[in-house]
């Protein structure tokens, strides 16, 4: 069905492809590197910025088999991760040539009788270590039974072992990240030491790539959030090119008088003449409702407009009193890196958040310019 919405969110491939190379150039020339394009692709389009990827990339990685699914059903050959899978669905996931991460003793059980069960030979997966994020993955006392388990039956075998680091944007959190580079280290050699082949190893996401290439590069690093222009740090988020801009239009324009409210509830009262633009995004489209009453703000003809009243289900509206606009002239919900950063410190959350949240009823529109 053709999507006729006249907000659209607008994704700038080129600066993808700056962003991906500007990552690459930090790593030596044969770290492999896995790009993170679970939740709808940070809400740009897993499928389109896979396929766009696909030369460059060495694995992608979704966290649930539907996002898998979807990447294999549209063509994309490239080596997948799921990065949390379940029991259900592990035979699932080999019908579609994807790699499971397992985490667990009951999982790996789990796992070895499907692919029993299925005849598999030599079937890839990967296995993730608990150093302190707390989350997912195995600990210490666990790996004489992975490598037993494991070396006694030739369907499976380990591709990669990695991990997850805590804070490694906080550099106030050093102490803590070199402890846990320093845990993987030691548990993914006793492991290797003990199996029948030699996987690669992973740990750093986006701001580990930026503030700890030199200690845990290994073999892979995790590309997320930095692919879609964020750094994790201010510096270095200026150092990325924009992805992503969120258009829309203004539908009418009101003059509200002293008096008069605005919106459900009446969350916005008039104390002299306002004029209002109702612009057609609102929550189902995935701007918070925190956003309401002046916390959040869009620009129109390069000026900032304040949200007024309370955001609706499909529209919002925004004081334009001293902005000269009419119907149907562009409005920018999400500017650029900086505003979204803006905005997303505004309602004490991050900018993934902001991103993932986009609905899926907003159209994308790729443009390389």
């Amino acid at each position: 069905m053709e999507n006729n919405h006249v907000t659209v969110l607008e994704i700038n491939l080129n600066a993808i492809d700056f962003n991906f190379n500007y990552f690459k150039s930090k790593l030596h020339k044969k770290t492999k590197v896995l790009t993170v394009i679970k939740a709808f692709g940070y809400g740009c389009g897993s499928i389109e910025i896979a396929k766009f990827l696909e030369s460059k990339a060495d694995y992608y990685a979704v966290a649930y088999l539907d996002e898998g699914i979807a990447l294999r059903n549209a063509g994309i050959k490239t080596p997948i991760i799921i990065l949390h899978p379940q029991k259900n669905n592990l035979q699932k996931i080999v019908e579609y040539q994807l790699e499971p991460n397992i985490y667990s003793i009951n999982l790996l059980k789990s796992f070895v009788e499907d692919a029993k069960q299925l005849k598999l030979q030599n079937y890839p997966f990967h296995l993730k270590f608990n150093t302190g994020l707390n989350r997912l993955g195995f600990s210490n006392d666990e790996i004489l039974e992975i490598s037993s388990t494991v070396n006694n039956q030739k369907e499976l075998f380990i591709k990669s072992v990695f991990s997850h680091i805590a804070a490694s944007e906080d550099l106030n959190e050093r102490e803590f990240t070199l402890q846990q580079i320093n845990t993987f280290n030691s548990l993914s050699k006793e492991l290797i030491s003990q199996l029948n082949n030699n996987p690669f190893k992973h740990m750093l996401n986006t701001s580990g790539i930026l503030n700890y290439a030199s200690e845990a590069q290994f073999d892979m690093v995790r590309l997320g959030i930095g692919l879609y222009g964020f750094g994790n740090d201010e510096k270095e988020t200026t150092n990325l090119k924009n992805v992503v801009t969120l258009r829309s239009v203004i539908s009418q324009i009101h003059t509200v008088q002293e008096g008069e409210t605005v919106g459900y509830n009446r969350a916005f009262k008039a104390t002299s003449t306002v004029k209002t633009a109702t612009i057609p995004i609102g929550y189902a489209d995935g701007i918070s409702t925190q956003f309401s009453n002046g916390v959040g703000y869009v620009y129109i003809n390069n000026q900032k407009a304040a949200i007024i009243g309370n955001i609706c289900m499909d529209m919002l509206m925004v004081n334009v009193s001293d902005i000269n606009c009419n119907e149907g002239d562009e409005v920018l919900i999400y500017k650029n890196q900086q505003h979204i950063e803006a905005l997303a410190k505004a309602i004490n959350t991050i900018p993934y958040e902001l991103l993932t949240s986009i609905s899926q009823r907003v159209k994308r529109v790729l443009k390389q310019c």
